[in-house]
């Protein structure tokens, strides 16, 4: 398999947004409309519009519509009153939310896009002032936009995921009143504690934090050495390469020195440390340093720094519920594991969708366990990938079992001879057909199917193909996820259910019959993608973006409040690389 680089986002494309949002500005300006606050339907926002000068309204120019209607009734609650300034300059509740937004980096966010340098400028200029009067109304009006902003980022992300992932559904964050939130920590000079309660509770967002502070470390110590290409080196050989490769391992993974005389020597110790370099970046962790174990070795970390950031956004983009038992599927990395009470305690290697049928982000609950499933083949795979094999050989559906039925007709109608049919003459545009599989060894879903009803026709299930999970890419499914362990994943939901043991589930696939199971405890299935990741054991995973989903997200968080981006600044490193198709 050969690599392609991930190249920057096309410069023409960024040009004419810049140039359309311009000549919107212009239009705006010539209409006489203030393109800052433009609301002709908000008394509050114009009576604040006249309370500040031209350079807070320049300032608060990237400022979205829901960001400015968070200002306007921030102070409608308060009755247009102050809030974070007096006399004296900043309240005590004001240096907390300066304190705050100083420390959003350790979220992952930027604190230049909460006004701190304005902030901090307007401090300044009070200190050395002759006379110190009570601040200007500018003062408050900076602070709350840009602690509403850092609240309502906290509370949904930077941005919204379905504006550059068409196939992503995840159950959004509960909805917040950010003008109540913020109104009410000026009052309660609680600050930190508004901020922290809307943070993702799930321990994974607190453990990546903490890689985030990890990896920023590293990169002011000047990163990891660079490991040459060249040829495979393998367990016992010498390569003068092998101290270099000490070296970088020795960055992630704690200090290791030579265990003999000659430091060239791939000896034991290093053979393990680079196993489980391996293992946590999604490589066959075979100790042989090959072609795709050095190129990992060598991504920059300011490129796995913007692999956490994004991972941080995605965590803001959840709901905070996802239930005392569930299951999480992490798609890029073709794993699942079932969860209770905060610990897993089931993990198996899965398949997913190709990446021309992408599995999409969701979370359903679990409703079904069938045992011994038919498959009513869907009309995009029947056309696209079995009617070419029946083309070739009638044949093809009796060896499978697969039976053929109108369409048109009722779900019951009479079963019709594939040798009746012309099958050169149907096409994706023309199939009136309806194709159904038997249950048994050659069903392609197996002998156990989980149903999660959802309007995308995903599900869990068994497969025929064993040997897929071997590999160490499993992107083969046209969608739904298939299952290494389908048996003990059953055993798993249904452990609260007696009558539902083990040995029935068994004895009841090995009879054949087609059996449902209700599944009545509450279980969500929650469908999601992580190329960044800590753990429980504290270690820190990264996976190739198998779907290209980072890329539009990095860019769109570098687009997010500035309105351009210099097309140098998002790309995602020239060392991510991609799967060629050919």
């Amino acid at each position: 398999m050969r690599y392609r680089k991930v190249f920057h986002f096309p410069k023409n494309r960024l040009y004419r947004m810049g140039a359309l949002l311009l000549g919107c500005i212009v239009l705006l300006v010539m209409a006489g409309v203030d393109p800052v606050l433009a609301d002709p339907d908000s008394d509050m926002l114009r009576r604040i519009r006249a309370r500040i000068s031209a350079e807070t309204n320049a300032l608060l120019a990237g400022a979205s519509r829901e960001e400015l209607e968070d200002v306007a009734a921030f102070y409608t609650l308060r009755n247009e009153r102050r809030a974070w300034t007096h006399a004296g300059g900043w309240t005590d509740a004001g240096r907390d939310a300066i304190a705050c937004i100083t420390s959003a980096s350790r979220d992952g966010l930027e604190p230049e896009r909460y006004h701190l340098a304005r902030l901090l400028a307007l401090e300044m200029s009070f200190r050395n002032a002759a006379s110190r009067s009570e601040p200007p109304f500018d003062w408050d009006v900076v602070l709350t936009h840009g602690l509403t902003r850092l609240l309502r980022h906290l509370a949904y992300g930077r941005v919204h995921p379905d504006r550059i992932d068409d196939q992503w559904f995840a159950p959004k964050p509960v909805d917040r009143d950010i003008a109540s939130l913020a109104a009410g920590a000026a009052d309660s000079g609680r600050v930190r504690e508004v901020i922290d309660a809307l943070l993702p509770t799930h321990p994974g967002y607190a453990r990546l934090r903490e890689a985030l502070v990890s990896y920023r470390n590293i990169q002011r110590s000047g990163g990891w050495p660079i490991v040459p290409s060249g040829e495979a080196i393998r367990p016992g050989e010498s390569d003068a390469r092998i101290p270099t490769v000490r070296r970088r391992l020795s960055v992630t993974d704690g200090p290791m020195s030579a265990s003999s005389k000659n430091p060239d020597v791939y000896d034991t110790a290093l053979v393990n440390a680079v196993k489980r370099f391996q293992k946590r970046h999604g490589i066959a962790d075979d100790g042989v340093l090959g072609p795709k174990t050095i190129q990992a070795m060598n991504v920059p970390v300011e490129t796995r720094i913007q692999q956490i950031l994004l991972n941080l956004e995605r965590w803001r983009w959840l709901g905070q519920d996802w239930g005392m038992r569930h299951i999480a599927v992490n798609i890029a990395d073709y794993s699942l594991e079932a969860v209770e009470s905060g610990k897993a305690v089931l993990n198996m290697r899965v398949v997913v969708g190709q990446t021309y049928r992408r599995t999409p982000v969701f979370s359903e609950r679990l409703r079904y366990i069938v045992l011994n499933p038919y498959w009513n083949v869907p009309k995009k795979i029947a056309v696209e990938d079995k009617l070419p094999l029946i083309k070739k050989d009638p044949g093809y559906l009796i060896r499978n079992r697969i039976h053929v039925f109108s369409a048109r007709g009722d779900e019951n109608g009479p079963e019709i001879n594939p040798y009746t049919i012309d099958w050169s003459k149907l096409h994706a545009d023309y199939f009136p057909y309806r194709l159904k599989q038997d249950p048994g060894d050659r069903n392609a879903l197996g002998r156990i199917k989980f149903l999660l009803p959802n309007k995308y026709a995903i599900f869990l299930h068994d497969s025929p193909q064993r040997q897929l999970f071997q590999r160490t890419v499993r992107g083969y499914s046209s969608g739904c996820i298939r299952l290494e362990k389908p048996v003990d994943l059953a055993v798993e939901v249904l452990k609260n259910a007696p009558e539902w043991n083990r040995e029935r589930i068994l004895s009841t696939i090995q009879s054949g019959i087609t059996t449902v199971i209700p599944v009545r405890e509450p279980i969500m299935v929650h469908l999601l993608y992580w190329t960044a990741w800590v753990d429980e054991q504290g270690v820190v995973n990264f996976r190739e973006d198998i779907y290209d989903r980072d890329r539009p997200l990095w860019i769109a968080l570098q687009d997010a409040g500035t309105g351009t981006s210099d097309p140098k600044s998002i790309s995602m490193g020239e060392l991510v690389v991609k799967p060629d198709p050919s």
